[in-house]
């Protein structure tokens, strides 16, 4: 597959079996540990789901477009002008460690706002792999999603 040109771009190696990992984006039970706050069901490859964030009054679309397991998501999230595409990209290197690359790109909008996106999206999945690295290695809930955003600015229409 073609590199997108516009691409926010996260990575980080989890000390946890690949299927481990995996299931913590498929599975909303564990995702809501260091994530979202609440989805409508498991990822299935051709399903839409929603995924909302309390804290924000946010909730967004989410259509899986394919599963490989264990080794890709890839999802379109969003609505209009603020739907993009999300892949994540699964590495076994070892038996207890996995190398995880999540990509956002298929932004749209003038440079400034691509940007912004751009920025926006590198922050929040930084936080989201450093929540799922202490959750799964740890059982420790860092927040950091909750505390990543204003929340004047997250509820606004």
């Amino acid at each position: 597959m073609k590199e997108p040109v516009n691409f926010a771009k996260s990575e980080l190696g989890i000390r946890k079996p690949v299927n481990e990992v995996f299931e913590a984006f498929i599975n909303p039970e564990i995702t809501t540990k260091f994530w979202y706050t609440h989805s409508t069901g498991k990822l299935e490859e051709g399903v839409t789901r929603e995924w909302k964030w309390d804290m924000y009054n946010l909730v967004v679309p989410v259509l899986v477009l394919e599963i490989v397991e264990n080794q890709k998501i890839l999802i379109e999230w969003g609505e209009g002008m603020h739907k993009s595409t999300v892949e994540w990209e699964f590495n076994s290197v070892n038996d207890n460690l996995t190398f995880l690359t999540i990509k956002n790109y298929n932004f749209q909008g003038n440079d400034d706002v691509l940007v912004s996106q751009i920025k926006d999206s590198t922050k929040g999945f930084t936080f989201v792999l450093s929540g799922l690295k202490a959750w799964l290695e740890h059982k420790i809930q860092l927040r950091l999603v909750e505390d990543a955003f204003p929340k004047e600015l997250m509820t606004q229409p």
